[in-house]
């Protein structure tokens, strides 16, 4: 019933649609034995029946395989998580901004005054761990999470050691922080505007070698919405030719009730000035926050469906060795979610991943939806 409303009824009346629309699936319906990759290989023709074979993601674009402090789950059991859920294919972040060695906290927000500050360290332990893991099953992106954009004179020469130690292997960048509110207790500030010029030189390597860059970039806060909104904008115009995933779509716990005509209406002037701009949904403060409520969510399902081509799912995992499979499984749960009220075409885009294989021009297709 919900994709003969949307076919029928089309954008227009995609709201008032959306709000009345019951999930085919049971919410806490993970059939994951009934994907695999051979599914999703050129040449592939079984169709992907969305009420057998499930409504959540099979691309996790946002997925944290190391810690802000403390140990980390191994690349093999979180390996794990993803299969168990049906996910097969997933970023490999690692956490920019870490905690110092000597710190005995394990999460920014609980050790306010100490320094999280941009290391490439994660970067390594992910790199070698991935190459001592070999996780079967899944197709895992390694990206690179180090840059200061505040300072970014030498990202380039950081590119550099990374070939060096690691050819081949680095096709990502972020999840990296223009600027992130909740880390100013940990000496972090947001990047100066003066600075983005200055990421000239990576970002040309990024172009040239076709590599994604993941930004996190608050819009502002409660009081403020569009405080920080210039910096993005600055982004957007110095790198027009630059493949950029706005995370989150510049939302936050600190801009958890921003009205959502207008950050529907910022997001969308930002998709229409920029090609190669998408936004990813990750984060439970956006299905918590926004798509719970049945009329923002009516209006978000609307945004999806006109932008289904611009749009990357995932969790925001972030792999602390406290964590279990039932968190992941939840994140994958709640971040999920508003999928399900997705026409067949916008589902085949962003769950089922054609978005994903587009940007990073992988060799795999997302197989038709069933009729």
């Amino acid at each position: 019933m919900r994709h003969l409303c949307l076919s029928l009824l089309g954008l227009a009346a995609l709201s008032a649609c959306a709000s009345i629309l019951k999930p085919v699936v049971s919410n806490d319906k993970l059939p994951a034995a009934a994907r695999t990759l051979d599914m999703f290989k050129a040449g592939n023709d079984q169709c992907y029946d969305r009420e057998t074979m499930g409504e959540t993601f099979v691309v996790d674009a946002h997925n944290h395989f190391r810690p802000f402090g403390g140990a980390a789950k191994s690349m093999t059991e979180i390996n794990q998580y993803l299969l168990d859920t049906g996910v097969l294919f997933v970023n490999v972040f690692g956490i920019g901004q870490s905690l110092p060695v000597s710190s005995t906290c394990e999460y920014y927000l609980d050790c306010v005054g100490t320094p999280a500050l941009p290391s490439m360290k994660n970067d390594f332990v992910n790199a070698m761990n991935y190459l001592d893991a070999d996780p079967v099953g899944t197709i895992m992106t390694i990206s690179m999470t180090f840059p200061d954009l505040a300072n970014p004179a030498n990202v380039v020469e950081q590119i550099k050691i990374m070939d060096t130690e690691y050819p081949g292997m680095f096709k990502w960048m972020g999840e990296v922080n223009l600027v992130k509110q909740a880390l100013f207790g940990n000496h972090h500030a947001a990047t100066p505007k003066a600075a983005i010029a200055g990421w000239a030189p990576f970002m040309k390597v990024l172009r040239e070698r076709n590599i994604p860059f993941s930004i996190h970039a608050d819009l502002g806060s409660d009081d403020e919405p569009a405080k920080y909104l210039p910096l993005m904008q600055e982004v957007l115009y110095q790198y027009p030719d630059n493949k950029i995933v706005w995370v989150h779509m510049g939302l936050s716990k600190e801009l958890s009730r921003a009205n959502p005509d207008w950050h529907i209406k910022t997001m969308q002037a930002a998709l229409d000035g920029s090609s190669y701009l998408m936004l990813d949904i990750t984060w439970r403060v956006i299905n918590d926050n926004y798509f719970k409520d049945k009329d923002m969510r009516a209006k978000y399902v609307a945004f999806l469906e006109k932008n289904s081509d611009r749009i990357l799912p995932g969790t925001d995992f972030v792999a602390s060795y406290k964590k279990s499979y039932a968190v992941y499984r939840e994140e994958v749960l709640a971040n999920s979610n508003i999928l399900k009220d997705l026409s067949n075409s916008a589902f085949r885009n962003i769950a089922l991943g054609q978005n994903y294989f587009n940007l990073t021009g992988m060799d795999y297709t997302a197989p038709q939806v069933c009729e």
